[in-house]
């Protein structure tokens, strides 16, 4: 499967429309069902790595409110300044989560609406960093596509890339890099139609 141009274009048309991404994303949270399952399965007050984290909103900001500490990484200069002014007391880092080596483990980790934007090849390398940034016991939530392949939306009149691995490697994934699934539903009606993914590492 040859990847799409657009694959390579995903940070580049975030950072360029962050505002309006902003402006239209809002502080709907459509995914509170699992947002707020994730959150009640942590500490009250641990530490969230959030890979993709966009604006800070308003996932980050439900964990925040809820009492959470937030380590956001996103590699839009633009998203993490957009976080960095809403949120100063949390941690804000541009970097790739496909190059990510932080020198510290999470007690949860999210890559909500934002590993499946990476290619099949780059969704398979992640996994190793998920077990790399994942203290025992941590949880691992991330939504994905349903089958293998890749699917192309529209963001500003630009194609949107999206790709997925099929659930069967998922698993495989998980399994070998010390994950135990907890659940996995298929376009979650309510959910917004997202196909959801929540593991445990492992002690």
């Amino acid at each position: 499967m040859a990847d799409h141009p657009s694959a390579d274009q995903i940070i580049d048309l975030y950072d360029r429309n962050a505002s309006t991404w902003d402006r239209l994303r809002g502080n709907r949270l459509t995914e509170r069902k699992w947002i707020e399952r994730f959150r009640s399965l942590l500490q009250p007050s641990a530490t969230v790595l959030d890979l993709g984290c966009g604006s800070g909103q308003p996932v980050a900001r439900h964990l925040i409110e809820a009492g959470l500490a937030v380590f956001g990484v996103d590699a839009s200069t633009h998203m993490i300044a957009l976080c960095t002014e809403r949120f100063p007391n949390q941690q804000w880092l541009e970097a790739d989560m496909r190059t990510l080596g932080l020198d510290q483990t999470f007690a949860g980790i999210l890559a909500w609406n934002s590993f499946f934007h990476l290619k099949p090849d780059d969704q398979r390398r992640m996994f190793a960093i998920f077990q790399q940034h994942a203290a025992p016991g941590a949880l691992l939530m991330f939504t994905s596509g349903t089958a293998l392949g890749e699917a192309l939306g529209e963001f500003q009149g630009e194609t949107l890339y999206h790709a997925s691995l099929d659930p069967q490697e998922y698993r495989a994934q998980l399994q070998e890099h010390g994950f135990e699934v907890l659940d996995h539903r298929v376009e979650d009606p309510d959910c917004g139609g997202l196909t959801v993914w929540m593991a445990r590492r492992l002690p």
